[in-house]
């Protein structure tokens, strides 16, 4: 009696335990585990705002547009001179102000003044560019003098704030793009 009593016993475990993992919810949650990588793991804002302005500077600035064929018109004009975004975004990798410590140092730029001249437009000569094909590439150099004035706060050892009234800062940009040459029908072969 006492072994079929054991045999019931053993045999009654294994279903159960089968039952158990082949009920609900627990099925699903403990094969598809991602153990510790099931946790959210906290970054810190500077990193996601540097890899944001890292992909907006990409998307709308490090990209070289390539456009039709220049016209027999007359000379071809530069595309649209660059934005105070970008030069700001410029500037600030010149004479960074973001990252300051509150309180111990900050420094602003107030009153900013943006004066942008285009310096140089001219077109090279056609050239088979790779992926791309023959090309000219339009060349367009701006310079750009940022007026602001400048207010540097330091909070230690002994608090004061220093101000620069007429700050100036010089930029240069370049914009350069690709206009296509011959055969720009981008459904055929451009004939190479």
């Amino acid at each position: 009696m006492a072994i079929s009593s054991f045999v019931r016993l053993s045999l009654t475990i294994p279903c159960l335990g089968l039952l158990a993992t082949c009920s609900g919810c627990w099925t699903v949650s403990s094969h598809l585990s991602l153990g510790p990588l099931a946790f959210p793991i906290p970054i810190s804002p500077f990193l996601q705002d540097q890899q944001e302005d890292k992909f907006w500077e990409h998307e709308r600035y490090e990209r070289v547009p390539i456009l039709g064929p220049v016209t027999s018109g007359g000379p071809p004009a530069a595309l649209d001179p660059p934005s105070d975004d970008e030069i700001m975004r410029a500037l600030e990798k010149v004479r960074p102000v973001e990252g300051g410590i509150p309180f111990l140092h900050e420094v602003q730029r107030n009153d900013v003044r943006i004066v942008k001249d285009l310096i140089a437009d001219y077109v090279d000569p056609v050239r088979v560019y790779p992926m791309i094909g023959p090309a000219q590439q339009h060349h367009a150099h701006y310079k750009c003098c940022v007026y602001y004035r400048e207010t540097t706060r330091v909070g230690w050892p002994v608090p004061h704030t220093l101000e620069d009234e007429d700050t100036q800062e010089v930029i240069y940009i370049d914009h350069n793009h690709l206009h296509m040459v011959g055969n720009v029908d981008p459904g055929t072969c451009s004939g190479y």
